[in-house]
C-alpha cells in the first residue's frame, strides 16, 4: 500500500505544477480573462492522457503503482474540477449566460471525445 501512496503523491505533485505552468502560460498570451481558456485546455488535455494511460496501461500491463501515478496522480493533480466548477458559477453570476453554456457544453463534449481518442491511441 506504501507504493501506491507514493505514486499517487509523486503524480499529483507533478500534475499539479504541469497545471500551473500550462495556466500561467495561457494568462500571460491570452488577455483580456474573458473565458477560462486555461482551464479548459487543461482539462480537455488532462481527459486525453487519462485515457491514454489507461489503455497503454492495459495493453503494456503496467504495475498498478505507474497506473495510479499516471492516472490517479498526474491526471487528477493537472485536471481541476473545482476550479472549472467555479469559472461556471462566475460566469452565471456575472450574467455570462452565453459563455458559460458555451464553456459547459465544450468541457464536457471535448473532454469525452478526449479521453476516446486518448483511449485509441493507446491502442
Amino acid at each position: 500500500m506504501t507504493k501506491e501512496i507514493i505514486a499517487v503523491f509523486v503524480g499529483g505533485g507533478s500534475g499539479s505544477l504541469l497545471r500551473y505552468a500550462v495556466q500561467a502560460l495561457l494568462h500571460e498570451r491570452i488577455r483580456p480573462y474573458d473565458f477560462p481558456w486555461a482551464t479548459l485546455s487543461v482539462n480537455i488535455i488532462g481527459s486525453f492522457l487519462i485515457g491514454l494511460f489507461y489503455s497503454l496501461s492495459a495493453r503494456w500491463n503496467l504495475s498498478v503503482e505507474t497506473r495510479l501515478l499516471l492516472t490517479t496522480g498526474l491526471c487528477g493533480g493537472f485536471t481541476t474540477f473545482s476550479t472549472f466548477s467555479n469559472d461556471c458559477l462566475q460566469m452565471v453570476r456575472q450574467g455570462y449566460f452565453a459563455p458559460f453554456l458555451l464553456y459547459a457544453s465544450i468541457s464536457l463534449l471535448f473532454g469525452l471525445l478526449a479521453v476516446w481518442a486518448g483511449t485509441l491511441c493507446g491502442k
